[in-house]
């Protein structure tokens, strides 16, 4: 078992009687069907359906936690205040009383908040404590093991009011709850997948030579722009590219060589088409 203390995360809680049906209008997973010890990876968008924000929803106690990024939480604070209405919930800062931490491999023995990590088998565990635990792994670990699933991590891999969920792989990753009713942002979410309009995805790649910074464009052989770099370390990383391309790998991005490496969980068009 690794374990990793994710410093950039914070947490955010919503109390009080009403923060169940107070979220659940607000955000693109089922926070409605949480069980305890369960966690739920769930996104705020803009009422055009763009990312702001995505975190993990535990139950704890009469309190929804919201593992975020904790750059985020202040303004998430902010911006669910407004829609608070006559709704009987609280919002505060919670990221001085908690600790998120990581853990994948076996599973952890740990003090505090344990749920597996929903977006897939391997992904690993959520642990939120009140202290720091003795870690036996690092935040770059962590970020290995979550490139090297293709999973995403918030702004590092998505534009806020830009990104669409389901070029980041909300479907497939159990991000997105098409029964629950109306969120916001649902209706561009909705339409994006049952009209079948996703033309980018976030694709694992693999890094041969330097790796290049977020934003560098990323070409092919041809010297066709199709997409652009994301998140990564060493040799791992994310790259936002047109699915029509694909089949013109490998690409380039500032004297680096890529080559996609789709993993089994990702639902593409032509693999679905054949």
């Amino acid at each position: 078992m690794s374990l990793a203390l994710l410093p950039d995360r914070g947490v955010l809680e919503v109390a009080g009687p009403d923060r169940v049906a107070f979220l659940q209008g607000l955000v693109s997973n089922d926070v409605a069907a949480l069980a305890p010890g369960q966690a739920a990876w769930a996104a705020l968008l803009t009422p055009q359906g763009k990312w702001l924000a995505d975190f993990f929803v535990v139950a704890q106690g009469d309190a929804l936690l919201l593992d975020a990024e904790a750059a985020q939480v202040p303004g998430l604070v902010q911006r669910l205040s407004r829609f608070r209405l006559r709704s009987k919930v609280e919002l505060r800062d919670a990221s001085a009383d908690w600790r998120v931490h990581a853990a994948w491999g076996a599973p952890p023995d740990a003090e505090g908040i344990v749920a597996a990590d929903p977006r897939l088998p391997g992904a690993g565990w959520r642990v939120l404590s009140r202290t720091v635990l003795a870690a036996d792994s690092s935040e770059a670990a962590y970020d290995s093991h979550r490139l090297a699933l293709g999973l995403p991590d918030g702004s590092k891999d998505m534009d806020s009011e830009k990104s669409v969920l389901l070029e980041a792989g909300f479907d497939e990753l159990h991000g997105v709850s098409w029964s629950k009713g109306c969120y916001m942002g649902q209706e561009l979410t909705a339409r994006t997948r049952y009209r079948g309009l996703l033309k980018r995805r976030l694709v694992p790649v693999e890094v041969t030579g330097p790796l290049p910074p977020r934003g560098t464009p990323v070409t092919d052989a041809a010297g066709l722009e199709v997409g652009e770099m994301r998140s990564g370390i060493d040799t791992l990383g994310l790259a936002l590219l047109r699915i029509d391309a694909l089949d013109r790998a490998p690409f380039a991005a500032a004297g680096a060589a890529l080559a996609p490496r789709i993993p089994a969980w990702m639902a593409l068009p032509s693999r679905q088409e054949a």
